[in-house]
Parts: C-alpha cells; structure tokens; sequence
C-alpha cells in the first residue's frame, strides 16, 4: 500500500510503499477513505521537540495522521461488534489498557495516553507507537476494535474527519455540564475547537452563547449560525471578562469554553475566567503559550472549577456521530478542502495558513 511517511523533522513526506498490516485478534484493519489534518500538524512535524520536549513523537520513518475515517476490511478473530464493510471513524487514542484508569474506561488518564498518528504523552509512548505504527496518511491501518466509532450514513467520510476536535469540544462541554438555559462563554470562538463547542452548546440546547475572537469576518460568520442565541466581542476591544458579566446582569457565565490555541497569550484566559459566574466551571480545551497564574482565593471564594479537558472516549465519540445521525449537530458548516495523498505535504502547509477558521476542513483522501 502508499503511506506518506515523515523521515526527517522539518522535511517534506515522501510517499512510499509499505506492507499492508494484518489486524491482531482484538484489531480491525480500516481501509482508510479521507484522514483530517488538524491546525496544529504542521507545528508537530516541524517545531515540535522545541514546544513540548516532554511529549516524544514516534520513531522516524513515521506515518502520521490523526483523524482517520474509513471502511472495515477485515477485523480480527476475537472482534465480535464490529464487521467488515461498516463505516467507521478511528479514534487515535491509545493507552495500556490493563491500568485502574483503563479497565474503568478512563484511557485519557492512562500514563501511556498517546495519539496515534501524532505524538504520546508518555515517556515510554513509543511501545504504543510500535503497537499502532499506522496514522491515517496511508490506504489501510490497523486499530483496536475500541477505538472504532461507527458513523451513520448522512455523515461523508470527510465529515468524520473532522470528529477528532468536534470530540474534544464535546467532552469539554460534559465537563462544563452544559445544557438547557445556560449561558456559555466560549473564548476564541472563530477557531476549530471553538466553532465546534458552539453547534454543540446550542444542540444541547444553551440557550445564549457569548464568543470572542480576533477575525472580525470569522466572528460575523459564527453569529450567523444562530443570530438570536450568539453575541460575539473581538479581542482587543475590551476585557472578555466583563463584557461577559455586562451581558449577564453582572451574574457571569454559566462555564468558559477556553478554546484560544497553543501560542494565545495567558492573559486572554484569565481576563475570560472573570467572566465566569460564582460556583461556574472553566474548561481549557486548547492551552495556551504561558504558565497560568491563578488566584486559588478567588477561585476558593467564587467556588470556581477549573478543568483541563484532553481528547474523549470512544463513547463520547459515538454519541457525536450518533446526533449527526438524527439530525441534532448539523456539520453542513465544514467548507471541505481534499487533497491526494500525493499532495499530502501542500495539505499540511496549507491548513497551517487557512483564513476559513474553524469552519475550514482539510482531508487527505489516500
């Protein structure tokens, strides 16, 4: 089979001829259709070691690619739910699987958290790499029959390309408890983790959404998804934080979906924090570039919770597709931009540059 494999940080993708993997007993083999590329591969590829020296990549030659999305073309012996010619997405995250945290489903908690096509978050992660070598940048690829979300037919497989964020922001939102009658505030709401949290808060029925962002056009075409539910502020225009207690009578947000990227000043996240409501919940799903320097007192005195949120289980993952299926999460707003697997290298550089936001969709279709 083809699979674009990194040789080199910092170096093109050659594209090379591999063996095609066979699925161990617990493993499916997915013929792969349309893989994702999310905002943050080119910086993994080129910049990476410099930015997270504590989260290894794989062994070089590697095949990467996180967001897979394809057809079952066989499955193993002991694989008993999941059948050859189903559709599925491919969860990347991999664990142990025999730890306290992983046999009570926890795999995002497991010290060997990796994902596959991406980077580990482990030390020893390159044993889970040696396990799972195949990212989505190649024909077929084997993973582990839990990993396998099933995809409903009213959701291409470009679509599900893109359930590795649109995943994320969910979990984020259960740990926000999120739901009818809230006011959420979603901070860098024009980006890919923010656009998500905002289809999904209002298909779980928020009922305003408050958003701030720094591209003026991007912030007018997140408005327009729900005009009457989403009010939106541009960065640099005044402090989120009291912008968002102007808009609630001085109350505050029911939670804060901090969704600014991994280069956003700290300074943004705190100012957002204050927008929150006492005894509300801050979720930072996309990091941002500095230490953060929090007062424990305000948040022991506001009985604020502040949550870290990384990836999502397999389950959350099924239920995302599951509310595509019945028409709740409507991903009509992804603009898709397709590339061969040849061209896999433009794909990559060019969503680095994209001006479409949280609405742009790479795919490499191999």
């Amino acid at each position: 089979m083809l699979a674009a494999r990194l040789h080199k940080l910092g170096e093109p993708m050659s594209v090379d001829t591999v063996d095609v993997p066979t699925p161990r007993a617990t493993d499916v083999l997915v013929r792969v259709k349309a893989c994702g590329i999310v905002p943050n591969m080119a910086n993994v590829i080129n910049n990476w070691p410099t930015w997270y020296p504590h989260q290894p990549l794989p062994e070089l030659p590697a095949i990467f690619g996180l967001d897979p999305a394809g057809v079952v073309e066989a499955v193993g012996e002991a694989v008993l739910n999941t059948k050859p010619g189903d559709r599925v997405y491919v969860s990347p995250l991999r664990s142990c699987g025999s730890c306290q945290v992983c046999r009570g489903g926890e795999l995002s908690r497991c010290r060997y958290f990796t994902l596959n096509g991406y980077f580990s978050t482990s030390r020893n992660g390159q044993r889970i790499f040696d396990l799972y070598p195949y990212g989505g940048f190649c024909e077929y690829m084997t993973a582990p029959q839990h990993s396998i979300v099933n995809i409903p037919d009213n959701m291409t497989f470009e679509q599900a390309g893109k359930l590795g964020y649109i995943g994320t922001s969910y979990r984020a939102l259960k740990y926000a408890v999120a739901g009818p009658g809230q006011v959420a505030l979603i901070d860098g709401i024009t980006g890919t983790l923010g656009v998500a949290s905002t289809l999904l808060a209002l298909a779980s029925g928020v009922s305003r959404i408050l958003g701030t962002g720094r591209n003026e056009e991007l912030l007018k075409r997140v408005k327009e998804l729900a005009p009457d539910r989403i009010e939106v502020m541009r960065l640099g225009e005044g402090s989120t934080g009291a912008w968002a207690k102007s808009r609630t009578g001085g109350e505050g947000a029911d939670f804060v979906i901090s969704a600014l990227g991994a280069k956003a000043p700290v300074e943004t996240m705190l100012d957002s924090m204050q927008g929150v409501r006492r005894g509300g919940r801050v979720v930072n799903v996309g990091g941002v570039a500095d230490r953060l320097p929090v007062d424990v007192k305000w948040l022991m005195d506001e009985q604020v919770h502040l949550i870290g949120s990384n990836w999502f289980s397999t389950a959350q993952g099924q239920e995302v597709a599951d509310m595509v299926a019945t028409g709740a999460l409507d991903l009509s707003y992804l603009i898709t931009k397709p590339f061969p697997l040849s061209k896999v290298n433009e794909a990559i550089s060019g969503r680095a540059t994209d001006l479409d936001g949280g609405f742009s969709n790479y795919v490499v279709l191999p």
